[in-house]
């Protein structure tokens, strides 16, 4: 019987994926090397992570479904990367204050026949202007640090988020929708 691993060490995607009754059987980060490409855009960008992060676990369970996803913020041609302290999460946050900017999902899924099928979907997200009191309320919660764009939107960020097109699980990290029928189109049983 083939498994499903999940190539991410994401608890949001996990939960996410046990949301719609997705339950890896194995979840196996990919150690990968994130850096952005000289002159690469988001979307390619995207697509690359979660291709690089599919392929590396798949070559340890050729046998196996192995999904990999990677999630991008963008403003404009800019890649917003995870904030790792509080100086990226307000260098991000005042980039996206009172701005529209793009969240990239980018989803991979080698089969057991090594077949490799990717989607990236594109998500836009409209930041309100936040108030010098939201800006450093959210940047001294901690929250934002080690996501994509300094934000969570499921969290404490949702309040800043005027209006989203497209899809929310997406910016979460995962979008559903693409990747249920990503896997059930290639036999995947729930």
């Amino acid at each position: 019987m083939t498994s499903l691993i999940l190539a991410s060490a994401s608890p949001r995607r996990l939960a996410l994926l046990e949301q719609i009754g997705i339950v890896p059987d194995k979840i196996e980060p990919a150690d990968i090397d994130e850096s952005v490409l000289k002159n690469e855009l988001p979307r390619p960008y995207a697509e690359r992570m979660a291709v690089t992060k599919a392929e590396k676990i798949h070559d340890l369970y050729p046998n196996d479904f192995v999904l990999a996803a990677d999630t991008v913020v963008a403003c404009g041609r800019r890649i917003l990367g995870k904030a790792e302290n509080n100086e990226d999460e307000t260098k991000f946050l005042k980039l996206l204050s009172g701005r529209r900017h793009a969240v990239y999902g980018g989803i991979c899924l080698i089969t057991p026949a090594g077949k490799k099928c990717c989607r990236v979907i594109k998500t836009a997200v409209l930041f309100s202007v936040l108030s010098k009191i939201e800006f450093d309320k959210y940047v001294e919660s901690g929250e934002g640090i080690g996501k994509a764009g300094g934000y969570a939107i499921q969290g404490l960020a949702a309040s800043f988020i005027k209006s989203i097109i497209g899809s929310y699980t997406n910016v979460v990290g995962l979008d559903l929708y693409a990747t249920n029928n990503l896997l059930i189109g290639n036999g995947f049983k729930k």
